[in-house]
């Protein structure tokens, strides 16, 4: 007996009608759930290495796994959020006793400079006589400056939730994320037909790919900034550093960061800790860029860079600060499914595969 097309219809519209309740039920936690399950789809071989030796304990590798991610992303996060406010207050307090007491002088290296340095000394020489003038500039310009760094404490902070939010999600992942994956297949299968499996493996290898390449280079890059920082002697190590981990997601982000530190060394006379400063983010913090990220990417998506920047970008918008590994990721995702359904394929995955094949 043939069935009504009709029932099909109602069939499909109840199906859209559930989806799109379940999603609005979802909303405010789909950050953290997109995070979650791609974090738990970049460490699910190294979850299933841990299950392997803990005799299949289920609930005690993903407890593991899930205070793992707490202690590499959320409590340093938490720390750098909570030191900022002290910071930022601690900064504008100094700033305002320096301008009422008129401590402040012009450097010396500013007359050295080629053509305007002269005139740039005068006109601060004058600003800082007249204290009224100091006193309306420094309103003008560090309002909006407190401004950005009030707001980008309070992103750090909701970070902070959302991360902890997508630990407590991934627990759930990787100890029932067996049972997740034949539902998903069996789901796939029905609605995509043989061409599932293809995408579901495209779809994970480039979930994978983004995630290696984003936060392993993010964290290299921090890590050898956090020693270039310290060596040097510039203050507030760890916050430069979380920085630099947030910058590194954007192209030409990390030197914004070193080369601002290396101007307030030579500002203060160090002008051998600036160079050393310069050198080391030209040769190591910025060339980890180039060193790590082709390494961890092994099997992934290429993404342009105009996608990487609109997905870092897109994805603060639309997720808030997790959304800097969201967007990008969604973006590989569907970058690598229309080459994949074009005929286009991106060779970085493609010369993986053939790889793989000669190899077996």
């Amino acid at each position: 007996m043939e069935q009504r097309p009709g029932r099909n219809y109602t069939r499909i519209a109840i199906v859209v009608l559930l989806t799109l309740g379940c999603l609005y039920v979802l909303r405010p936690f789909l950050p953290a759930i997109l995070f979650a399950a791609a974090v738990a789809i970049s460490t699910w071989p190294l979850y299933l290495r841990l299950l392997d030796s803990m005799r299949g304990q289920r609930t005690i590798a993903a407890l593991t796994m899930t205070l793992t991610l707490t202690l590499l992303f959320i409590i340093p996060l938490s720390t750098v959020a909570w030191n900022l406010a002290d910071d930022v207050a601690r900064g504008f307090s100094e700033l305002r006793v320096m301008i009422e007491h008129r401590e402040l002088a012009p450097p010396t290296w500013l007359r050295e400079i080629p053509l305007l340095g002269v005139t740039l000394e005068n006109y601060l020489i004058e600003l800082i006589a007249s204290r009224e003038q100091m006193l309306a500039l420094a309103q003008r310009m560090l309002e909006p400056a407190r401004h950005w760094l009030v707001a980008g404490g309070i992103m750090l902070g909701t970070g902070v939730v959302q991360m902890s939010l997508a630990a407590f999600v991934s627990f759930f992942l990787y100890r029932d994320g067996n049972a997740l994956l034949a539902v998903i297949a069996v789901t796939m299968r029905k609605v995509m037909g043989e061409g599932a499996e293809s995408i579901q493996l495209t779809v994970s290898q480039t979930v994978r790919g983004v995630m290696y390449g984003l936060l392993g280079t993010a964290l290299a890059q921090a890590l050898v900034a956090a020693i270039g920082f310290a060596i040097a002697g510039v203050p507030a190590v760890p916050l430069l550093s979380v920085l630099v981990f947030l910058t590194s997601l954007i192209p030409l982000g990390p030197p914004l960061v070193w080369g601002g530190a290396a101007l307030w060394l030579f500002a203060h006379g160090e002008t051998g800790w600036s160079i050393f400063m310069v050198v080391w983010g030209t040769v190591l913090i910025s060339g980890v860029d180039n060193v790590v990220r082709p390494m961890l990417i092994s099997r992934g998506s290429s993404l342009p860079f105009l996608l990487t920047l609109l997905g870092v970008l897109g994805g603060v918008i639309a997720f808030g600060f997790v959304g800097m590994f969201i967007g990008p990721t969604l973006l590989a995702v569907g970058y690598s499914l229309m080459s994949e359904w074009t005929g286009t394929r991106d060779p970085i995955v493609r010369h993986d595969e053939e790889a793989e094949q000669a190899v077996r």
